[in-house]
């Protein structure tokens, strides 16, 4: 069971439908590249692919077949939501998601005290707490 079916690289990403990311920050990076499928925007997203940064997100213009790969996601600063009908957001799930899986090591989201508000460690100190 099982066997020929391959995991699709968009259970990554978090789609929200009919936005686009508008940068108002110029130092953010785009890059952008006709494909047809919204499988193949993540997939090169997924790897990095032919990318000089670290891709945080995809939209995917629908009518043009274009995929515009982000440096950044819906909860970067210098960012501003666009409603927009012709494309859908593709946000990778570690960079959007406020909870931790596991012991946390590949944790990228947004959170930084803990539950009773007490501001968390840094990973690169050992100060309160030694690792």
């Amino acid at each position: 069971e099982g066997k020929g079916k391959r995991r699709s690289p968009l259970h990554d990403f978090k789609k929200t439908g009919e936005l686009m990311l508008i940068k108002v920050n110029k130092t953010l990076e785009v890059k952008t590249k006709l494909l047809n499928t919204t499988e193949q925007c993540a997939k090169r997203c997924s790897r990095n692919k032919g990318l000089s940064f670290t891709c945080k997100a995809f939209a995917y213009d629908r009518v043009t077949k274009r995929c515009h790969w982000l440096s950044f996601n819906s909860l970067t600063n210098g960012v501003r939501k666009k409603q927009d009908h012709a494309f859908d957001l593709y946000e990778k799930k570690d960079y959007v998601r406020n909870c931790i899986i596991g012991k946390g090591a590949d944790y990228k989201g947004t959170i930084s005290v803990t539950k009773s508000g007490i501001q968390c460690q840094a990973w690169n100190s050992m100060i309160p707490h030694e690792h």
